[in-house]
């Protein structure tokens, strides 16, 4: 009887499981590979976009910064007045989330002031009551507000706020001020000012 069994048949499956092998593997690493290198660009994308967000300001400050001294508060400013609005292009900013700090070079240091925004800030800030009580900051009015309803915190674009912000006994003449406002999103936007050597009850800062 003829033997049908061949060697040569035999060796050729073999090379075509072999190649069949190879082709999958290489193709499950070529996934794994570009996969990997999907992620890697979305990752930088995302940390471009994060580092550009953090680098610039989404506040800005708008007109001069008004200092108001109260009546018997000879020789101590006793709070200030900026407005502040959304630099071009940025996106509606929660305000409540912002954190305010102060300091002077007569020592004076608040890393957080206290936001009373939405609780007569501005009235309070206007008293002889304010000199007595902790440093704060409010939105004591607003601009072009379009939505003007008592709970809404968001600054949006075209909108201009007015925020009050209360100054320490070290704000006296002579004395450079400094806040800084740190948005919950953006860079830290500093405001410095240098106190003339006379005080009126309203003037501008420079």
């Amino acid at each position: 009887m003829k033997n049908v069994y061949s060697e040569d048949a035999f060796t050729g499956l073999e090379a075509a499981i072999v190649l069949i092998a190879f082709v999958v593997v290489a193709a499950v690493f070529s996934y794994v590979v570009l996969g990997a290198g999907f992620f890697t660009t979305q990752t930088a994308q995302a940390t471009v976009h994060t580092g550009v967000a953090q680098a610039s300001s989404s506040l800005e400050v708008v007109g001069n910064v008004i200092g108001v001294k109260l009546s018997d508060s000879t020789g101590q400013l006793s709070y200030v007045n900026t407005s502040v609005a959304l630099t071009a292009g940025g996106t509606a900013m929660d305000l409540t989330q912002m954190v305010i700090s102060y300091s002077d070079n007569n020592g004076g240091r608040n890393p957080s002031i206290i936001n009373t925004t939405g609780l007569a800030c501005g009235a309070l800030l206007g008293t002889t009551e304010a000199a007595e009580a902790d440093n704060r900051w409010c939105v004591s009015q607003k601009i072009n507000d379009l939505n003007p309803t008592a709970s809404n915190n968001l600054l949006e674009s075209n909108e201009i706020w007015v925020i009050s912000i209360q100054t320490p006994d070290s704000a006296v003449v002579n004395t450079k001020i400094t806040f800084n406002l740190q948005p919950a999103v953006g860079a830290v936007l500093p405001i410095s000012r240098t106190l003339p050597g006379g005080l009126n009850t309203v003037q501008a800062l420079y």
